[in-house]
């Protein structure tokens, strides 16, 4: 079985393309270009490094939010034409699931935290029972300090990861009541190589959509939205 895992809900733009229980190849690239510059290049120097032909892909893992509405549109008209161009499916990834994924059997509850601005952000909770991945809290939008108290609530010492960490770490500390701890940086963003991992597990279920199904997940209105409906209210 053969994955292709695409990530585009943030900064970090990432591809990878997962075979049979391993990683084939990952290109992740955290800087700040456009996912339009970025995505299509790297997929194709993955392809010339592998020799590895697209038509032997049996799905596509897109991570379909939340996060950057901009960023989100370009992963999924990407995989969208991928999947419409080879006739493949597409498999619709969770980005908050995607990211505690790769905290692999972590002991401490895994809570990843994605900037929304204005004091909200998209998290999700999860733990490891061993090797079994469970999810406490399905991704959603809300505001630190609920989460916070969400958090609280479950009594347990949590691993915060994402790019919400260096915005809200100093809120987290003061209003945590337990030990909290931080992901180090090779683990506290967004790879490819969870999302096509993760997404094989959901091929394996059956969890799969066609490239004119997907859509991403916003879980919220954009700015753009938001400002256009307090100006009609007006």
């Amino acid at each position: 079985m053969r994955i292709l895992g695409i990530e585009s809900s943030s900064l970090v733009a990432s591809i990878a393309i997962w075979t049979d229980d391993s990683i084939t190849a990952e290109y992740t690239f955290n800087f700040k270009k456009t996912h339009s510059q970025t995505l299509l290049p790297m997929l194709d120097e993955i392809i010339k490094m592998t020799e590895i032909p697209l038509d032997t892909i049996d799905a596509i893992a897109v991570s379909a939010g939340p996060g950057s509405f901009t960023g989100l549109r370009i992963g999924s008209a990407t995989a969208k034409g991928l999947g419409l161009a080879m006739k493949k499916p597409l498999i619709h990834i969770p980005t908050i699931e995607a990211m505690a994924y790769q905290c692999f059997s972590s002991s401490y509850v895994i809570c990843p935290i994605m900037d929304a601005r204005r004091n909200q952000v998209y998290t999700g909770i999860y733990k490891y029972d061993g090797e079994k991945f469970i999810t406490i809290m399905n991704q959603t939008a809300m505001d630190i300090k609920d989460l916070m108290d969400t958090v609280n609530g479950l009594e347990d010492e949590v691993m915060f990861l994402g790019d919400g960490v260096p915005v809200y770490k100093e809120t987290i500390e003061h209003l945590s009541k337990q030990k909290c701890h931080f992901a180090p940086s090779f683990m506290n963003r967004q790879r490819a190589g969870a999302v096509a991992a993760l997404g094989a597990n959901y091929f394996l279920e059956g969890k799969i959509e066609s490239a004119m199904e997907h859509q991403p997940d916003y879980l919220r209105k954009s700015q753009a939205e938001r400002e256009l409906e307090e100006k009609n209210k007006e």
